[in-house]
């Protein structure tokens, strides 16, 4: 079996991240919540991603990568942040991404456009269509090259989050807290993944909801991924299908506002000063409060709710239509 600290990690994050009760929603829901705050993970507006690209591009600068590419929407975090922590480490970002959606000089665009990152668009729903493009980008730069998929969602991603789990269970012994429930968003599945295989590893007993912001088949790709990320510690475990927990919440679909996602963006503003996003943690906390509107949470339990981030894609939408 092997551990977190045998494979090459590159420090980016400011970790560890802040976890701590939200007083106010607590006792407005009548339940024990809490927040792990991944948005402060320190690079650019933070976000989940810092956690997987540690690992990620310690592996690209292992095989001697020079140019860095990765793709999503046009409002993609993961491609900002890969960006933003390529640029740290001195290495070239360059990122291929789907024109769909708001993708000129809005929220995360804007970003990109202050570190000076070459971005490219497609007229393409095919990620294939895209992964080809980088292949022919990287071969005709002449540079070591090496292409991150989208989201980061590949096994030795999702480690990041197997890491983030222990880095959980340090916090909670130190505050008392034994967590029985983790909600968290589910976009591409790699956080999903690394939560669920890290609770099974650190935090016995905690069951993880992973609330879906797309339509994709998560309960084929977050167990496949456990799969992938559990072969890589050379852990001996079975994970089936149904051992990822899922509830819907993508609304009319992947990075389209919903009315219960917003409202949910203003609960959390106007009771803790935290600001979710109508992307990802907008609609995965939606998702937390119809759970417990349906009786799913205990009155004893604590429910850590782990906030992935997303600032850049707040001032993406156009709030005047609310």
């Amino acid at each position: 079996m092997k551990t977190l600290s045998d494979f090459p990690r590159v420090p980016l994050g400011i970790l560890p991240t802040p976890l701590y009760k939200l007083p106010n929603v607590s006792r407005v829901l009548g339940k024990n919540i809490w927040v792990k705050r991944d948005d402060m993970t320190g690079v650019a507006l933070g976000g989940n991603k810092v956690r997987k690209l540690e690992f990620l591009l310690a592996d690209a600068m292992k095989v001697g990568a020079e140019l860095v590419m990765t793709t999503g929407g046009g409002q993609s975090n993961h491609a900002m942040l890969t960006a933003a922590c390529a640029l740290r480490l001195g290495l070239e970002p360059l990122l291929v991404l789907k024109k769909r959606g708001v993708w000129k000089r809005r929220g995360n665009q804007v970003l990109n456009h202050l570190m000076g990152v070459d971005v490219r668009f497609m007229d393409t729903d095919s990620y294939d269509d895209i992964y080809a493009e980088m292949d022919r980008i990287g071969t005709s730069s002449g540079k070591r090259y090496y292409k991150i998929p989208c989201g980061g969602s590949v096994p030795l991603g999702c480690l990041g989050y197997v890491a983030c789990m222990k880095e959980v269970l340090e916090q909670a012994t130190a505050l008392g807290v034994r967590f029985d429930r983790i909600v968290c968003a589910t976009g591409s599945g790699g956080t999903d993944a690394g939560t669920a295989l890290g609770a099974r590893l650190f935090l016995p007993g905690a069951r993880v909801t992973g609330v879906e912001v797309d339509t994709d088949p998560f309960d084929i790709i977050v167990p496949e991924l456990m799969r992938g990320a559990a072969e890589l510690l050379e852990l001996n475990l079975e994970i089936k299908n149904e051992d990822a927990e899922l509830t819907p919440m993508w609304g009319e679909g992947y990075a389209i506002p919903s009315k219960e996602g917003n409202d949910a963006v203003r609960f959390m503003a106007r009771n803790e000063g935290i600001i979710l996003d109508p992307v990802y943690t907008g609609k995965a906390f939606a998702g937390l409060l119809k759970l417990n509107a349906e009786g799913a949470f205990d009155g004893e339990e604590n429910i850590l709710f782990i906030h992935t981030g997303g600032a850049g894609g707040l001032f993406a939408p156009d709030w005047e239509k609310e």
